[in-house]
């Protein structure tokens, strides 16, 4: 969390917590998906670096930390701080599917300082709509000189020497990235072009092969470049207390069990119904389940994992009120129902997740159990109004713990920016884009099993 101190509380109390008042966080822009099987996992996953003691420092951990931008002291001025932005969609600049808004977080961090020097994207009338927007308000200063350029060469061509960036601030279809292809390998176009520039990336990191992928990790790690990416999640004050209860008892968990239950019938985007443009839930939707899973349970040993889902072409499978035409996605590329995994974790703990198409209206049903000897940690609706239930040794009631001024969108940004400005380990930066490739792994062997599931059946059949 941010390294400031502020006049926030903690309240602990026992009622039942509020609904929350905004809708769970949405599926993001549809994605071109290629096909990706994580071969070599178990080599790659013996081979890699731990990540760093600085990623889990509930030591660190601050209740007291204003991160709600509204309850922010006014950024200060001083020096420019040139951003380059890569993607004019939803997660950068907003939508009113859900919280994120990269854009507004750095101007509330920055102030006067932000200086957006350049937009990437291939649609130029997308990035302009955007530009508009942000001109015709009170943070025109910022995008006043702002560039649009159709790809990130493009911007490396034509910069001149006061446009270089502190920041690059990634949030492009996943289909663009982690991959070796070029054209696909916008990381490494990033750190050639400007080998000491913090950067941040939105989740997954890709959408191709997961060998691939932590090809990219280790080639970011020995660039230097300051790298953090979009597990917003763990920024949460509650996930870093459930932390420091974990570390300061000195407990092992024993087990993780994670439930995400959606609220289909307003996904009216036809890409998110079809595997090969969304990845599937797992993949696009439930990977903040599985990293938060990882998160408190460790390396997962991914030979363990089992998994089965509920189909569309099963009796129980079928949905009354889905809001696309189906029919036009291919059979084979239409998305489970119901997805059930159990693994192992390297710990000897064990790990289970519920990702669930099943519910109307809007609001998603989301949340995490974490056990260990004598503790029980519930963390419900992380997403939108976060509430963590602990049951400790000699009290078998449950305490509620609540944060007030807390926003991990916020936090995420500015712990991003004090490493940039500060210097390594400012603050915490908690999730490493190695880190974030094992939980991209995670996801893909959770699809890929339950998919074998499907065809063993089918034989059986």
């Amino acid at each position: 969390m941010p390294l400031r101190r502020g006049a926030g509380s903690l309240l602990r109390h026992t009622v039942t917590p509020s609904p929350g008042l905004a809708t769970p966080l949405r599926p993001g822009l549809a994605i071109s998906a290629a096909k990706s099987t994580p071969s070599r996992l178990q080599s790659m996953r013996l081979h890699a670096t731990p990540a760093p003691r600085a990623e889990n420092i509930p030591g660190d951990f601050d209740p007291h930390a204003i991160t709600a931008m509204d309850k922010q002291t006014p950024p200060k001025p001083g020096a420019d701080f040139n951003v380059v932005i890569v993607g004019a969609g939803n997660i950068n600049f907003g939508s009113d599917e859900g919280p994120w808004n990269h854009s507004f977080r750095l101007e509330h961090k920055l102030g006067p300082r932000l200086k957006v020097v350049a937009l990437i994207d291939p649609s130029a009338a997308r990035a302009d709509a955007a530009l508009k927007v942000k001109r015709e308000s009170f943070v025109l200063s910022a995008y006043k000189d702002t560039i649009v350029y159709p790809t990130f060469p493009d911007f490396v061509k034509n910069m001149k020497p006061e446009q270089k960036p502190h920041a690059i601030w990634v949030g492009s279809p996943p289909a663009f990235r982690g991959r070796e292809e070029q054209g696909r390998d916008l990381e490494k176009a990033l750190i050639e072009a400007f080998p000491d520039v913090g950067i941040f990336i939105e989740k997954p990191v890709s959408t191709g092969p997961v060998d691939e992928a932590f090809s990219i990790a280790e080639r970011l790690k020995k660039s230097g470049n300051v790298v953090s990416v979009g597990y917003m999640l763990r920024y949460l004050k509650v996930v870093q207390k459930m932390k420091q209860i974990l570390e300061e008892n000195n407990l092992k968990v024993m087990s993780t069990n994670a439930r995400y239950i959606m609220a289909y019938e307003h996904t009216a985007k036809l890409d998110w119904w079809d595997k090969s443009q969304s990845c599937g839930p797992i993949v696009e939707q439930a990977t903040h389940f599985c990293d938060l899973s990882r998160y408190f349970g460790g390396e997962v040993d991914l030979d363990s994992v089992m998994a089965h889902s509920l189909e569309h072409f099963e009796p129980a499978g079928h949905l009354r009120k889905i809001p696309v035409p189906e029919e036009k996605i291919p059979e084979d590329e239409r998305i489970p129902r119901i997805t059930c995994a159990t693994w192992k974790y390297e710990s000897g703990a064990v790990g289970s997740l519920t990702h669930a198409v099943a519910l109307h209206g809007f609001n998603y049903s989301t949340e995490i159990d974490v056990y260990a000897d004598g503790y029980s940690l519930r963390l419900v609706d992380p997403y939108n109004a976060p509430v963590l239930y602990m049951r400790k040794p000699g009290d078998d009631h449950e305490e509620v713990i609540r944060y007030g001024n807390d926003d991990p969108f916020f936090s995420e940004v500015s712990n991003l920016i004090e490493n940039i400005e500060k210097g390594p380990g400012s603050a915490p930066i908690l999730s490493s884009y190695e880190d974030a490739v094992k939980t991209y792994a995670l996801t893909w062997q959770i699809r890929n099993k339950s998919e074998e599931s499907v065809r063993k059946m089918g034989k059986k059949k």
